[in-house]
């Protein structure tokens, strides 16, 4: 029988219509259940949400101080056969288009370390090929690259040695660091003696501490009539002759990306024996160069600073002299120059100028008179060399001008005049 609704009085007094297919089907528990479970689904929300507020407030609370971790990784070495295609002329205007932002401060004087006599004239001659081959026969110029030189050997991107960083990729064909080492130039061309005196001199006095402020922490430079690819990517520090000198921007062009000093380590360089005794050649014409104080009993050579003084810098304590221009003397039948000292120069230019004055001569000897000795003091410098017995020296009077290096000190009586009565 089908089931209809019938109209019943309730209690409180109204009329109501029962719907048995809605009451009598359904159990009262599942009336009383409905209102835990939207209960329930609140609770979940609630939870969920006071967990996202806790994450954001997380991340967004202040962090506490901790040690800066910075991956240093040295930046890419500029590839120097990569040049944009541009005519000299157009190159050169493109580059003085560049601005400049001098150096703020110069390098830090170089060190070499713990380098023996050994490895610092190894040291000498591959710093005085790459000044020769990269600047020619112009001391100021020389002076610029050997800085660039001796700032890479203190560079964390670059070898830890002297003659590493000169004949850094000179295995290869192209793309050494520098074109002297590989591009046969090494083998076509040679300097004289005069030039590779004056090249040896720079590196010398580079190595001895001599700093040239122009071009401060460049580690590149390029002619001024190509425009190399890596070009825009560093800071323009100066203009030196044709070349133009760049540092890398940001920590790794800045004096906290130095090394306190190279390793000292300096390898044998093959292609360097035609230039170099210390390399394995036989040079006869070895002029030895004071680059520091070195161990106890290692070899004591000369010291020179670079020809022109103009600009380089004064160091503390040091007195100078150099062969003033009018010689007080001339070449005397005995064979031996006397000229007169200027002591306002630098007295490592003593040897320079004395090279010059002998120019050729297969026999030489050059005393230097100080203005104003006292009568029995002796010469304030002399400097020998005999070409065909390989004989050659140079040495200051360290009363009147103190050296670095004893050996380098004149002998007092009978020693001094025997010394010069062998030379005539």
């Amino acid at each position: 029988m089908t089931a209809i609704g019938w109209p019943f009085r309730c209690a409180g007094g109204f009329d109501a219509v029962a719907q048995p297919s809605e009451t009598l089907g359904r159990p009262p528990l599942a009336l009383m259940a409905e209102p835990p479970r939207q209960l329930a689904l609140r609770l979940v929300v609630a939870l969920l949400f006071i967990a996202g507020l806790s994450t954001a407030l997380a991340l967004f609370a202040p962090q506490p101080m901790r040690p800066a971790v910075r991956l240093a990784l040295p930046p890419p070495l500029p590839d120097p056969a990569a040049l944009l295609p541009y005519l000299p002329e157009t190159a050169r205007i493109a580059n003085a288009a560049m601005p400049i932002a001098p150096p703020s401060a110069p390098a830090p004087p170089f060190r070499l370390g713990a380098a023996d006599g050994a490895a610092q004239a190894r040291a000498l001659d591959c710093l005085a090929a790459a000044v020769w081959y990269e600047a020619g026969d112009d001391p100021s110029g020389e002076r610029a690259v050997a800085q660039v030189v001796l700032n890479r050997a203190r560079h964390p991107a670059f070898p830890a040695s002297v003659c590493g960083v000169v004949f850094q990729g000179a295995e290869r064909t192209t793309g050494c660091q520098f074109s002297f080492t590989c591009d046969g130039s090494m083998q076509s061309r040679h300097p004289g003696a005069a030039p590779w005196a004056r090249a040896r001199a720079v590196a010398g006095a580079a190595l001895a501490g001599a700093v040239d402020p122009r071009v401060g922490l460049a580690t590149h430079y390029h002619a001024d009539y190509v425009v190399p690819v890596w070009r825009s990517g560093l800071v323009k520090l100066a203009q030196v002759g044709l070349h133009l000198f760049y540092r890398w921007p940001g920590t790794w062009g800045s004096p906290a990306a130095l090394r306190s000093s190279a390793s000292g380590e300096e390898p044998h360089i093959a292609k360097l024996a035609a230039l170099s005794a210390a390399h394995g050649g036989a040079d006869t014409n070895f002029i030895p160069v004071d680059v520091g104080a070195g161990p106890a009993g290692a070899a004591a050579p000369l010291a020179y600073l670079p020809l022109d003084e103009a600009d380089a810098p004064v160091r503390t304590g040091m007195r100078g002299a150099a062969l003033s221009a009018s010689a007080a003397g001339g070449q005397g039948a005995s064979g031996r120059i006397v000229v007169m000292l200027d002591p306002a120069a630098f007295p490592g230019t003593y040897a320079m100028r004395a090279l010059a004055v002998c120019a050729e001569r297969e026999r030489c000897a050059v005393v230097g008179e100080l203005p104003g000795a006292a009568t029995g003091q002796g010469p304030g410098f002399v400097y020998l060399r005999d070409r065909r017995t390989g004989a050659e020296g140079a040495w200051w009077d360290c009363t009147a001008l103190p050296r670095a290096n004893p050996s380098r000190c004149l002998p007092k009586g009978t020693a001094l005049a025997r010394l010069l009565a062998d030379w005539g």
